[in-house]
């Protein structure tokens, strides 16, 4: 039965590494156009965010337990199985202090828009170098993005 469970993680695993090798000139061209249109506080900004539909996330002072507690059970079923909640790395990077490195914006676009921000996003990109292997899109509901993002405040000590 191990074994099986091995073989299977693995070949999901491989399946999640093999991307689309589509041409994307257009896509490009128009994200470049639209870049060079940007003030470099606006271009910062947008960076900070990532690429996707999330804006404005409000984030309280404190957290929200309620939240944090549904986050974790999203994280115990789509994400305990690649990311640590140290600083470790494992299939993943490590969870721990990650809100104070990225933005619920960043975050919440990058687990809810995942391929496309792997695609155009330079702090992305930079990650994808380090694990070498593409984060799967897990297909989370905006509103399991942000009871994840409570977890992870929850994880970092928020109270």
């Amino acid at each position: 039965m191990k074994k099986l469970i091995l073989i299977t993680g693995i070949a999901t695993l491989i399946y999640a590494c093999s991307g689309s090798s589509e041409n994307k000139t257009s896509d490009t061209a128009a994200a470049e156009t639209a870049t060079a249109t940007e003030t470099p506080e606006e271009k910062q900004a947008a960076d900070a965010r990532g690429i996707g539909k999330f804006t404005n996330v409000e984030v309280g002072e404190t957290l929200d337990a309620a939240m944090a507690d549904a986050g974790t059970k999203v994280y115990d079923v789509k994400c305990a199985s690649c990311h640590k909640l140290t600083d470790e790395k494992l299939v993943g990077p490590g969870w721990k202090d990650v809100t104070k490195r990225r933005t619920a914006e960043w975050i919440m676009n990058f687990s809810t828009n995942t391929d496309e921000m792997l695609e155009k996003d330079a702090e992305a990109q930079a990650m994808l170098e380090i694990c070498m292997v593409r984060m799967p899109n897990q297909n989370l509901s905006d509103e399991d993005a942000r009871t994840v993002y409570e977890f992870m405040r929850k994880n970092d000590g928020i109270k």
